[in-house]
């Protein structure tokens, strides 16, 4: 299923005023020096009451848990940040990872992964791959796996990873979210050209930055880099929300289209006058809450479904 949401008459002059802020920025290069201000950026959305942040290691890799005093037992959520594979912290991420764990009501781990140039592919999702499989291991009954931007592709492949070990007896995830994912680091999608001056934040070039920091000469087309190129079919349902005013709107169509062609369940979102990940902007955009309050939705509707986590045939 897809849907269009229009943009909002009340989100209107946020997003005039959010794009006359950025424009002075947009296409700036963005290498390690910039995390400090990205991650000052994420740690500014509103932090949820009653959620508790613990430092902790899962599966051998460092985070924070986002615990709730109630939370739903047996269910546990991994949250992979976003940065382009650059940027990004599990810190930083905490007060968003935090909303979706109030809104779901279960507890959430957020894997501080290893970040390029230093860490190049495949550590990211080699990194997620044990945050996973620690889950698994500490007990968890049901997991669901959610990411923005480049986290939102290191879940979707990390849904391909965890499909082809079935055989192994691994658990599978029930369910995934992605927003804004990058589904493409080749940057084939059309919206890289037709979204070009729609988007207020991502250039060409800025995007082809990060991935060349990321892949460092590999293939970009390798399904662990970029999930739209790997195997689909087998993995549970799916929630993808994009703003239509960015350049990886065709990253979260294309993925949408080839795995309801491989007969997975997916749910795509595609939110009007919306830039990259919008979602974090809690308290600016009402868009940003609809859209966290859906996703939460879906994710608590994975989490108490009793039923297997079995991709079904739908409609391309």
């Amino acid at each position: 299923m897809t849907t269009i949401q229009p943009l909002l008459p009340e989100d209107a002059p946020a997003v005039t005023a959010m794009r006359q802020a950025a424009s002075a920025h947009k296409g700036e290069p963005m290498g390690p020096d910039a995390r400090p201000i990205f991650d000052a950026m994420f740690a500014a959305t509103p932090a949820a009451a009653d959620v508790r942040v613990e430092p902790a290691t899962v599966g051998g890799i460092a985070g924070f848990w986002l615990r709730l005093p109630n939370a739903r037992p047996g269910a546990r959520m991994l949250y992979i940040h976003g940065g382009g594979y650059v940027l990004g912290s599990a810190e930083a991420l905490a007060n968003f990872a935090g909303q979706i764990a109030a809104r779901v009501g279960a507890d959430i781990f957020v894997p501080d992964y290893r970040l390029a140039p230093e860490h190049p592919f495949p550590a990211a999702i080699d990194d997620a791959v044990a945050a996973y499989r620690g889950l698994v291991a500490e007990g968890a009954e049901r997991i669901v796996v959610v990411g923005d931007s480049a986290g939102g592709g290191l879940t979707l492949a990390l849904l391909s990873i965890l499909a082809a070990d079935k055989t192994k007896g691994l658990m599978q995830p029930v369910g995934a979210a992605a927003m804004s994912p990058w589904t493409d680091l080749a940057l084939t999608g059309d919206s890289i050209e037709t979204r070009a001056e729609a988007d207020p934040i991502f250039t060409r070039g800025v995007l082809q930055s990060f991935a060349d920091m990321y892949l460092q000469g590999q293939d970009a087309t390798n399904p662990k880099a970029s999930p739209l190129y790997a195997q689909l079919r087998g993995l549970p349902p799916i929630r993808i929300d994009v703003g239509d005013d960015e350049l990886l709107l065709a990253d979260s169509i294309r993925y949408a289209d080839r795995a309801r062609a491989a007969g997975v369940e997916v749910t795509l979102s595609v939110w009007e006058g919306m830039p990259h990940v919008f979602q974090s902007s809690l308290g600016q955009f009402l868009a940003a809450e609809q859209s966290v309050n859906a996703i939460g939705d879906f994710i608590r509707q994975r989490l108490t479904d009793s039923s297997p986590s079995i991709s079904t045939p739908s409609e391309v």
